[in-house]
């Protein structure tokens, strides 16, 4: 018996993607053809149902169970299936106020309550992790104290300019990534001695005046802390969630309470909790100690209802990495610390991705400023 296709789009009418719980066909995520072989036909009962699927984030974590799910639909049909999945980053338009970055699918902003706790770090590990998923990312170092991205991510393949129309800004490139920094419009080592509406200014210029493309997540670097940057930026942007870093110690939580208090005030969504500088194992003997104490991450997660995105050890690959401009999830591909980042980047992306494509539209009651 030959197999139509409109059969077999039938029969992948009712699989539902596992994150936004709507149907794969309906959604415009499934495209499904038969391949004939060399009979030139339409139908072959003895061919392959080939499909492609577009994903709602890099390193769709529910991959397993979507891909069990099209199967068991296909399998009636008595045909083998060939699945090759895509990436289609969903957004949401932002409130006519806050439109500056069109074309910017999400925002992940990456926050700690106090410095020193490796939040950099983080940025720019998940940027880079991200980029590896198949994603397209940019960066922006909003620390605008201590800017360290540039630092981190080595030589810059494209200097910052201005566009050729000469009314615009082209960002830097780094590794294939758009970035933008204070970094670039002072001297080094010269101290940043500005007050809050100066803050205001210049990253409302970074948000309208740079042409960052078509980017699926923009990575913002927030300074250490709750103050201008920070306020300056959830009203002047629809933020899509936040990344709260922190190290185990009691000491650092206090302080990122503060920072997650300021972003429920603001309306921003926290996607997760990141636990640097873990735990450490000795690469000799395999010891394993905890030297900024333990269990810190995990608490402020449960204490929050968000997940545990990750643990990162500490290891001397990732400073290293950030002092030679080359991030570990790239200088040690094959590392735990590079595994956890990657893991937290899609734990990240998906949680933005899910609540763009299902989540309730930001509320109107922040009211942004000029």
């Amino acid at each position: 018996m030959s197999v139509t296709l409109d059969q077999v789009k039938a029969a992948l009418a009712g699989v539902k993607d596992p994150a936004t719980g709507r149907e794969l066909v309906a959604d415009g995520r499934a495209e499904a053809r038969i391949d004939v072989g060399d009979s030139g036909g339409s139908d072959l009962g003895a061919g392959e149902v080939a499909l492609r699927i577009e994903l709602i984030s890099p390193g769709f974590p529910l991959r397993g169970e979507l891909d069990a799910a099209l199967r068991a639909a296909i399998e009636p049909l008595g045909l083998p299936v060939r699945i090759e999945y895509g990436l289609r980053v969903p957004s949401k338009p932002a409130r006519q106020d806050l439109n500056r970055l069109p074309t910017v699918k999400n925002i992940i902003a990456v926050a700690a309550g106090k410095g020193g706790v490796g939040k950099s770090t983080v940025s720019v590990n998940v940027a880079m992790a991200l980029k590896q998923l198949g994603a397209r990312v940019a960066v922006l170092d909003a620390d605008i104290y201590g800017p360290s991205v540039p630092k981190m991510l080595g030589p810059a393949t494209r200097e910052t300019s201005t566009t050729a129309e000469g009314d615009r800004i082209s960002p830097a490139i780094f590794r294939g990534v758009p970035v933008m920094s204070v970094a670039f419009f002072v001297e080094p080592g010269s101290a940043v001695i500005w007050r809050g509406p100066m803050i205001h200014k210049l990253l409302k210029q970074f948000l309208e005046d740079v042409v960052w493309g078509e980017v699926d997540y923009l990575i913002v670097d927030l300074p250490p802390g709750t103050g201008d940057a920070q306020l300056s930026l959830a009203q002047l942007i629809p933020i899509t969630g936040a990344i709260i870093v922190t190290t185990p110690q009691e000491v650092a939580l206090i302080d990122v309470r503060r920072a997650v208090n300021m972003f429920n005030k603001l309306e921003v969504p926290i996607v997760g909790v990141v636990e640097n500088m873990s735990h450490y194992t000795c690469p000799a003997c395999g010891h394993h100690d905890n030297i900024f104490a333990s269990g810190g991450g995990k608490r402020l997660a449960q204490e929050l209802g968000v997940p545990l995105l990750g643990q990162v050890p500490i290891d001397n690959r990732v400073s290293f990495g950030g002092e030679a401009g080359v991030p570990v999830v790239e200088g040690a591909p094959g590392s735990e610390q590079a595994r956890v980042f990657t893991e937290i980047a899609a734990q990240a992306a998906f949680a933005v991705s899910k609540a763009s494509a299902t989540g309730p539209k930001r509320s109107s009651l922040l009211r942004t400023v000029s």
